[in-house]
């Protein structure tokens, strides 16, 4: 079965979320026409690709999917990502450098700076000593700084101690989510505090196992499409072909939410 197109995949999600067209236009700002046009795949009212892609990240935050993975499936159903532009071709030189002119020596300044060396010459002469020049006596000042006798010895500080590090959960806490796909769906996979372990499409004949603590939550495009394995435990299909669901699991016994 082929895959679902980014449009329907919008779609769905804003059903699932329980938002009508106009309730999303007046989240994201989005006109109404234009998000009819998105759900049916016609892009052709965004103004271009940058546009639309923005429109899409927009509408996808607001429907709870991840805005990143669903623009990343937008460009690989519209055949990958577009190739920057490179800033030659947008900046290019329109203007001509104008050297200055050369100009002669000049030979007023140049005689003015040698008159100048020939008078300091002069002075120096006249009025100079012996021509020696006082070398100071420096001597190098030591590496390593005196102490004054009688000084207390002084105990070094104790390194500090290492920070306690943090609990590792025990295997009886944590939430083993198996998924298996007999046909290709998007998931969007987080834990109990919304870290995201897994966000984008499960190919057909492939299955992925994600653990965590306390919770597994589940995003599944086409709950048809998927069969689940909860803690050791078969639950089978989560819903019906081309549903959206949402599921939640704790560590004990897997039970849906």
């Amino acid at each position: 079965m082929q895959e679902q197109s980014i449009g329907s995949t919008l779609a769905a999600a804003r059903r699932a979320s329980g938002l009508t067209v106009g309730q999303l236009s007046a989240t994201t700002r989005i006109r109404e026409a234009l998000i009819y046009a998105i759900e049916r795949d016609d892009f052709s009212l965004c103004g271009g690709d940058f546009y639309a892609r923005g429109h899409i990240k927009s509408i996808a935050r607001a429907v709870g999917l991840d805005p990143e993975v669903t623009v990343h499936l937008y460009d690989e159903q519209r055949g990958g990502t577009p190739l920057p532009v490179r800033a030659a071709m947008v900046f290019q030189a329109d203007r001509k450098v104008k050297l200055r002119e050369r100009r002669g020596p000049n030979w007023t300044l140049a005689l003015g700076v040698a008159l100048a060396i020939v008078v300091v010459f002069g002075v120096v002469r006249v009025f100079g000593g012996s021509g020696e020049t006082p070398v100071a006596d420096v001597q190098p000042a030591s590496a390593v700084p005196s102490v004054p006798p009688n000084t207390p010895f002084t105990e070094p500080p104790p390194p500090p101690r290492p920070s306690p590090q943090k609990a590792v959960p025990a295997a009886k806490d944590l939430v083993v989510v198996k998924v298996k796909a007999k046909r290709s769906s998007y998931l969007n996979v987080r834990d109990a505090e919304g870290r995201k372990l897994f966000a984008g499409t499960l190919q057909a004949g492939k299955s992925s196992t994600w653990k965590a603590a306390t919770q597994v939550k589940l995003l599944i495009a086409d709950a048809g499409a998927v069969s689940l394995q909860v803690n050791g435990k078969n639950l089978g299909q989560p819903g019906s072909r081309g549903e959206m669901v949402r599921r939640s699991f704790g560590p004990s016994a897997p039970r849906p939410r």
